[in-house]
């Protein structure tokens, strides 16, 4: 058993002899597996117990850069300020760089200018263009760790994508979609706010490869998921489309979504959103959206920061990349609050 703990130690963390220690690490047998294992769990405790020591007091500065309307990017601020104090006894303090729509040079500059600075660690939800994709590359060779959030950079180098399986979002959706209309003819509204955000696209694909082939499928894109933007952008789709009766908003700016619908009088009979921010959160408890596939921020959050650790080697174990559970919320288990109401930023 490979460790690095001197015999004394182990002794005192198993309550047992350093001669007892020593056969139990040395396979010389002689020894009762209760004891043996005694010795094994003191030396993973001590294992565990050297990366608290190595944490205590370290501090760890990261920057959040997000391209995301207002409404989503104060939720991840929120859940990203609740959980850096659960963070101890390493010391998580952030920087915020928060834009609704910007210029791709802008972006970039933003990338370069951390770079400059110096970080601990990037989080990122930005478009998956190369000019953007190569300033993340940039941070990651000059050594600050780059983790993607809900959308991802993959030709960028980051450490590790946080967020859901976009493409199995996306086919949950269709089939929700499906059970709904299973005895209604009509149409389904798809809108995203760039098809540069390569999530939402994931969304998109995955929808319409798992949606009955019998539906036609109108996608709205390059609204940035707005409110002004997108009211209009829908009322021309519905003009055009009588009969769409469903909408898959993969990209937000539902209040909009539904304007549009009533000003024209139009009902819609299923409605499938993302994420449980504020105005999610009313509309599905008003009964004007049918459900939301959410997923939990404070966990991604948490997850990101715990990459960054790693990265630096201050926490042990290989960096890997998993998606974070869809939870499909309907009015009848929605939360009684939302998670971040009344901590959200600006």
């Amino acid at each position: 058993m490979v460790h690095t703990h001197p015999l004394r130690e182990i002794a005192r963390q198993a309550g047992v002899s350093e001669a007892t220690v020593d056969r139990v690490l040395n396979r010389r047998g002689g020894v009762r597996a209760a004891t043996a294992e005694s010795v094994h769990q003191a030396v993973a405790d001590l294992d565990r117990q050297r990366t608290q020591v190595r944490l205590t007091g370290r501090m760890f500065l990261v920057d959040l850069v997000m391209q995301a309307p207002q409404r989503f990017s104060s939720e991840v601020r929120a859940a990203l300020e609740t959980e850096l104090p659960s963070l101890r006894p390493a010391v998580f303090r952030a920087r915020f760089h928060l834009c609704e729509t910007a210029p791709v040079a802008e972006l970039v500059a933003v990338l370069d200018g951390i770079g400059r600075r110096g970080s601990q660690g990037v989080v990122l939800k930005a478009p998956d263009v190369p000019e953007i994709a190569d300033a993340a590359a940039r941070l990651v060779r000059a050594g600050i760790p780059v983790v993607t959030l809900v959308t991802d950079l993959p030709a960028s180098g980051r450490q590790a994508y946080v967020g859901i399986d976009n493409r199995a979002a996306g086919a949950t959706a269709a089939y929700l979609v499906g059970q709904w209309l299973r005895h209604d003819p009509g149409d389904v509204l798809v809108t995203l706010s760039r098809t540069s955000f390569r999530g939402e696209e994931e969304r998109g694909e995955g929808f319409r490869a798992a949606l009955d082939g019998r539906r036609a499928v109108v996608t709205l894109t390059e609204t940035d998921g707005l409110d002004a933007t997108m009211r209009e952008r829908v009322a021309g789709v519905l003009d055009a489309h009588p009969g769409i009766r469903a909408v898959y908003s993969a990209g937000g700016g539902n209040v909009a979504i539904l304007d549009a619908f009533d000003e024209r009088r139009r009902e819609c009979a299923v409605f499938v959103a993302h994420d449980l921010d504020a105005d999610n959160t009313r509309l599905l408890r008003a009964g004007r959206i049918s459900v939301v596939l959410h997923h939990d921020l404070a966990h991604d959050v948490r997850r990101a920061a715990h990459v960054i650790m790693q990265a630096h080697r201050a926490l042990p174990g290989g960096i890997l990349t998993w998606p974070s559970s869809i939870q499909v919320i309907t009015p009848y288990n929605a939360p009684a609050h939302n998670p971040t109401d009344g901590l959200s930023g600006t």
